[in-house]
């Protein structure tokens, strides 16, 4: 492939012609000579691990590498002989992203003469046509052919034969100095996009009973533009600063110089700094495009209980005024809310068959009825949830429990800077067995505040909130009071 030295090529084709060129060095394409190694997190990123045989010569040797991702971020890259005390120096590592295609090479051979199959008359035909203008850089590609030029291509380009397969991929290329001949193994890790992984888990559960089965998946993403196959796989959970990486340029290959240093398993899990490191206990094949699940929690007899909570205070959330507002604002919060809310609890604890971290993931509600089959009863996400810890997730609003909420005497002073305001709460249980609602009022007009009267007893959650603990028969209806003093 004989390149015009009349014509003046880009920083794009003369990376080009570097990979089409016989290599100056000794080493040439490398493979990975074990299993992979990933540490997959739950952003969308991974930490590929890959081990590579060298045979080295004494002096400087060229390898290149094609069995990288297609999102792998090129300054991230990380690369050392295994063994330690082998005298190895990085003297440059080259980035080729841009695979080869038909723009490439158009741009590759501009200014050159190639055939083309052209089709007329419905016969197919091989003519020279010598390549103006590419395209590559902006507009269509100009071509000479038949002693005419025309804009846009005439046929299909045939062009020459590769020397070698360097641009059927993206590579990583460095050049290396070695101190002595012969065989080493070198680590390269890199990050990498395209890779993510999620926790799901199921609730079932037996009507009139309060135990439930926790099965829980992990489901991998690859989008990587490459397939793994038995690799070993980590997964990393908590919420890890991630800078975006910057945007390759498509255009140029990119040539950087590094110094290196590298920090040197069913599902197992550890802690890992701040985060929880989980282990898949046997090798996953990941090719790419796929999604795949894995069983990573399976617990039976895990006690749950349902709870009932009554908010009635119908707020719009988009309002926030100040506190000062509020106060003075004999209007807000007596819009009622007449839903019941119900939540699913349980504790993470080794007690109740658990009590390993859990990734943060949907929970599914599933109930199985006298026949024994399973009806869906809602949904909704954890957050990471550490060992001992109480997961209470929202899954809906009761259909035969629901509530009211008036408000019966409020009183400003604004000489004595106190205001006192009293609530009416009822509910109603339709239902054919008794419950126990949980009311939570909130007392959002000051932060000093008193008790006056009440007709329940109550508990004092934090420094706004107090709840009411009812107790309903079947077909009861209760009603709950109270007055509160505000003072500033």
């Amino acid at each position: 492939m004989k390149q015009n030295r009349n014509t003046p090529k880009s920083a794009l084709s003369i990376a080009i012609s570097i990979s089409l060129a016989v290599g100056l060095f000794s080493v040439g394409i490398r493979t990975a000579v074990s299993a992979p190694s990933l540490t997959i997190y739950n952003g969308n990123f991974a930490v590929v691990r890959d081990t590579i045989k060298l045979n080295l010569s004494k002096g400087d040797n060229d390898v290149k590498y094609q069995d990288i991702t297609k999102q792998l971020e090129p300054d991230s890259v990380v690369f050392r002989p295994t063994d330690t005390k082998w005298p190895l120096s990085i003297l440059e590592q080259n980035y080729l992203s841009l695979p080869v295609n038909e723009a490439l090479l158009l741009n590759y051979f501009e200014g050159q003469t190639i055939d083309f199959e052209v089709i007329r008359n419905k016969q197919t035909s091989n003519l020279p046509g010598k390549i103006i203008r590419s395209g590559l850089s902006g507009g269509s590609p100009i071509i000479e052919m038949e002693g005419k030029t025309r804009f846009g291509l005439p046929g299909r380009p045939l062009f020459p034969a590769l020397k070698d397969d360097t641009l059927l991929k993206p590579t990583l290329a460095w050049q290396l100095k070695s101190g002595k001949s012969g065989e080493v193994n070198a680590e390269l890790a890199y990050l990498t996009g395209g890779l993510n992984w999620k926790a799901d888990y199921n609730l079932i559960a037996k009507e009139n009973t309060d135990k439930v089965n926790v099965n829980g998946w992990v489901t991998f993403e690859n989008q990587s533009g490459k397939s793994f196959n038995a690799a070993k796989i980590k997964l990393m959970a908590g919420d890890i600063n991630k800078l975006s990486p910057p945007s390759v340029n498509l255009y140029k290959a990119r040539a950087m110089a590094m110094e290196m240093a590298m920090d040197a398993p069913s599902v197992t899990q550890k802690d890992f700094d701040e985060y929880h490191l989980y282990a898949i206990g046997r090798p996953i094949d990941l090719a790419d495009g796929e999604s795949k699940q894995v069983a990573f929690v399976d617990a039976s007899g895990v006690i749950s209980n349902t709870r009932f909570i009554y908010d009635g205070a119908q707020i719009d959330q988009r309002y926030q005024p100040g506190m000062e507002r509020i106060r003075s604002d004999p209007n807000y919060g007596t819009q009622s809310n007449n839903k019941v809310w119900i939540y699913r609890e349980f504790n993470n604890s080794k007690k109740n068959g658990l009590g390993i971290p859990l990734p943060k993931g949907r929970v599914r509600f599933y109930q199985a009825d006298n026949d024994g089959q399973l009806e869906f009863l809602g949904e909704n996400n954890i957050d990471h949830t550490a060992t001992e810890a109480k997961v209470s997730l929202y899954t809906g609003n009761a259909f035969d429990v629901v509530g009211s909420r008036k408000r019966l005497d409020f009183q400003m002073n604004d000489r004595q800077n106190s205001a006192q305001e009293s609530f009416a709460i009822t509910l109603k249980n339709s239902k054919k067995v008794p419950v126990t609602v949980s009311i939570v009022e909130h007392l959002y007009r000051w932060t000093t505040w008193s008790i006056q009267t009440h007709s329940s007893p109550f508990d004092k959650t934090d420094a706004q909130t107090i709840e009411f603990e009812v107790e309903l028969k079947p077909d009861q209806e209760k009603t709950t009071t109270y007055t509160v003093h505000y003072q500033w």
